[in-house]
């Protein structure tokens, strides 16, 4: 599901750098905004002429989560206990480099318009979103300059042009998976 979140922003942002703006990505039929493709393993390299969409940290909701396995109600009538569903909140950056400082910012600038318009992705305004998605919020993140530093120092690279977002509640549920065991009254064993 991260990557179908991942592959989704990639080719939705793509499809309004290239309306709005005409520009085509370095590499034909792949479009502006790209992922890593890179084989140094130690340091990250941005392609030139393109914005790069990165996962930089996944991190669990924990304020709509309960704590305790629930009963479902399957649709033939039975209850079955069951685990509930982790969300899960995804840290993207979309970093540009190019050869001209000023493209890249012109393409910073029209995600930012872009998610600004959007920041809602549902399946009324983005047919593509899964079906095991409900939405996605992008939520502009602005760090102090501290923990941009810190950002681009663990990335190991060079500051780029960039934005980062905050895509919030992809939920992950297990539907083949085994339900919650049963808690069964404590019996007391007395050994002697």
């Amino acid at each position: 599901m991260i990557s179908d979140i991942l592959v989704l922003l990639r080719n939705t942002v793509n499809e309004h750098l290239t309306a709005n703006s005409g520009w085509r990505g370095p590499v034909p039929d792949q479009g502006p905004v790209v992922f890593l493709d890179s084989e140094k393993v130690d340091s990250l390299e941005l392609k030139l002429g393109a914005v790069t969409l990165l996962l930089v940290n996944l991190e669990e909701d924990h304020t709509l989560r309960p704590a305790d396995p629930f009963r479902l109600t399957l649709p033939d009538g039975t209850t079955q206990r069951v685990q509930p569903a982790i969300q899960m909140n995804a840290y993207v950056v979309f970093a540009a480099r190019f050869k001209e400082y000023e493209q890249g910012l012109r393409c910073i600038s029209l995600i930012l318009q872009f998610f600004q318009g959007r920041r809602v992705l549902d399946h009324e305004n983005t047919p593509a979103l899964s079906d095991r998605i409900e939405k996605l919020t992008m939520e502009l993140l602005t760090p102090p300059l501290s923990e941009l530093n810190q950002l681009w120092g663990m990335l190991r690279s060079a500051y780029q042009p960039s934005l980062l977002y905050k895509v919030r509640m992809a939920v992950f549920q297990d539907e083949n998976g085994l339900g919650a065991p049963q808690i069964s009254d404590p019996v007391l064993r007395i050994h002697q």
